[in-house]
């Protein structure tokens, strides 16, 4: 049994511990120039080796709420990983969303955790308006990992998903487009119906006047017409 594993399971502390102890100054200083992921707060932990600690401890929610108080980029990464889906509110929910400043927390959340709570689909809707960046990038990630989840999701939610897509396509912040880009295509290959309303869209984003619509519009388009050749 691995050290210090009897108290990681409910105690804070000691998997703060066992974060510390995967640290690599080279992950830390990599992260921003090879992945894009800026945050203030981070000590270098491969995500392999978060994944590793969060198997090791197990699901905990109240643990899982006191990691991400800590700020600390990988614990919340650790917490994310941990927590219990049905014991997430709305109110947890809107609270976390608020503090993702990096496009890899927000993905890991919405992918490991908000996806499988009960409000999923309420808070896509709840989001994607949003003036914040990363709480409407919230919005499409978790769209996004829906799409490629929910496999039981009628395709009606998709096809409202594709409203709001087409609402805020005008938005050319790099975070958000990319959400959107990726949840479009994943929709798209849902199925044949969701494909055609995707392409659909996908023909009305490239007759927008602006430039975020229109690159939308060409990535859809390309990624879902199948290939002549």
């Amino acid at each position: 049994m691995p050290p210090g594993f009897a108290d990681a399971v409910n105690d804070v502390p000691a998997v703060l511990a066992l974060l510390n102890a995967r640290r690599s100054n080279e992950v830390l200083l990599s992260m921003g120039p090879k992945y894009g992921i800026h945050t203030t707060d981070a000590i270098g932990v491969s995500m392999a080796d978060m994944k590793s600690i969060a198997k090791l401890v197990g699901k905990d929610h109240d643990r899982a709420l006191s990691l991400w108080s800590t700020g600390g980029y990988e614990a919340r990464t650790v917490a994310a990983l941990t927590d219990d889906a049905t014991k997430v509110t709305m109110k947890q929910m809107d609270a976390w969303c608020r503090d993702f400043d990096n496009w890899a927390i927000c993905d890991t959340v919405c992918f490991n955790l908000f996806d499988r709570t009960p409000n999923a689909w309420k808070m896509v809707d709840r989001w994607a308006g949003s003036k914040g960046e990363f709480v409407k990038r919230a919005a499409f990630a978790l769209l996004w990992s829906l799409a490629l989840h929910d496999k039981a999701a009628p395709d009606e939610l998709f096809i409202h998903g594709l409203e709001l897509v087409a609402r805020e396509a005008n938005d050319d912040r790099n975070f958000v487009t990319k959400a959107i880009a990726m949840s479009m295509r994943a929709i798209g290959r849902r199925n044949e119906v969701l494909a055609q309303a995707t392409l659909d869209l996908a023909a009305q984003l490239l007759s927008a006047d602006d430039r975020s619509s229109q690159r939308l519009g060409r990535t859809a388009w390309k990624e879902l017409t199948p290939s002549k050749a």
